[in-house]
């Protein structure tokens, strides 16, 4: 059990983040989006250089060109689903710790603990002795306003960089953060080395071509890795401008709370935040497969629910861009009203297309024709 377990339906939540062997072909109820299945590591760098030349191709067509690519196509995806599975338990965990401090039900970048409270429930809980945390707090500079939000918390996971001290997660009956990592084989740890090599290969190629390279965002239970993982590119080669563009997929009822946790880490470390805006393409897979294993529906219960995420977390990059000028959005919707909507907010903030801030993205056949007065 984790300390997460003591929250109501945190065990059925986490089933989400497991393997299942009924739905290992995740091409079920999927039609628009390409599915990668792991082979070998020989595949998994045919696969990367697939994507260097298409990066060389969108640079030798256009100026400020896209790419995108799927992370499930370079390593084994179980490497992703249990990196998924440690990231929600620690940030349960945070919540959890919240909530005892009474602030449940606020936003997720509103709670803020207070450190002395922290790590006297590390303590109570004997994950970590107050001085122990305490070096955690200070080696990382936390807490140095007494309290530690969300953002902290994350730090605490970034500053053990070595994948064998990187994936770890409370257990309530030993007192100790476990290493996942201990159920990989060597061979097995080695498949991830090689995938995140793979990342940083076509990061630094997009770099040296002027490419913007996009991540696609993929089934939920692999989300919070890929975004993570990306989100550490991000930080490596967006320093100057946004060349690694994270995926949101705004069907998803977190997507808005993922989307400001991340912009704010961005204004935090001072570097451009890069987003395209989806509304998903997994979404009958991913009802069915929560309701097969019993876990809540991670999809937005209606249509209109949906645009609403969307045109909110689009709104919300748009202030980002007219404020900061270091924020960059992809709209890559087929919807008519969002067009429209963005280009209306677009005018009224001030952002001019000339500024390339602002993208659309369409596919043929997926929206209808129509025509927009973009210079006016």
């Amino acid at each position: 059990p984790s300390p997460s377990s003591s929250t109501p339906g945190a065990e059925r939540r986490e089933k989400q983040y497991r393997a299942h062997r009924g739905f290992g072909d995740r091409r079920g109820g999927v039609i628009s989006a390409r599915t990668y299945f792991y082979a070998d590591e020989a595949k998994c760098d045919q696969h990367m250089e697939t994507f260097l030349r298409c990066i060389d191709a969108s640079s030798g067509s256009s100026v400020d060109g896209f790419s995108a690519i799927k992370l499930t196509a370079l390593g084994r995806p179980q490497f992703l689903l249990q990196f998924s599975e440690v990231l929600v338990k620690w940030r349960r965990f945070f919540h959890q710790m919240a909530a005892e401090q009474g602030q449940a039900g606020r936003a997720a970048l509103e709670m803020k603990l207070e450190a002395e409270k922290l790590q006297e429930a590390l303590a109570n809980l004997g994950i970590a002795t107050k001085a122990e945390s305490q070096h955690w707090f200070t080696g990382e500079n936390l807490g140095v306003s007494g309290t530690v939000d969300l953002l902290d918390w994350n730090s605490l996971i970034d500053s053990r960089t070595k994948l064998s001290k990187l994936l770890l997660v409370p257990n309530m009956q030993t007192g100790q953060l476990e290493p996942l990592l201990s159920r990989f084989t060597e061979e097995e740890e080695l498949q991830m080395k090689r995938m995140l090599q793979r990342m940083d290969t076509l990061a630094k190629r997009a770099t040296e071509k002027g490419v913007r390279l996009m991540v696609d965002a993929e089934q939920s239970y692999f989300q919070p890795a890929i975004s993570r993982l990306t989100l550490e590119m991000q930080r490596r080669f967006n320093r100057d401008r946004a060349i690694i563009f994270n995926t949101y997929q705004c069907y998803l009822k977190e997507a808005y709370d993922n989307l400001t946790v991340d912009v704010e880490l961005s204004r935090r470390e001072g570097w451009h935040f890069g987003t395209k805006l989806v509304r998903g393409a997994y979404m009958e897979q991913e009802r069915e497969r929560a309701a097969q294993i019993g876990y809540e529906d991670p999809i937005n219960p209606t249509y209109e629910k949906t645009n609403e995420m969307y045109h909110r977390c689009l709104d919300y990059i748009l202030e980002e861009i007219k404020h900061s000028r270091k924020a960059n959005v992809m709209v890559a919707s087929h919807n008519e009203d969002t067009v429209k909507f963005t280009l209306r907010r677009m005018m009224e903030l001030g952002i001019h297309p000339s500024e390339k801030k602002v993208c659309f993205g369409q596919l043929l056949g997926m929206c209808d024709q129509i025509t927009f007065p973009l210079g006016e």
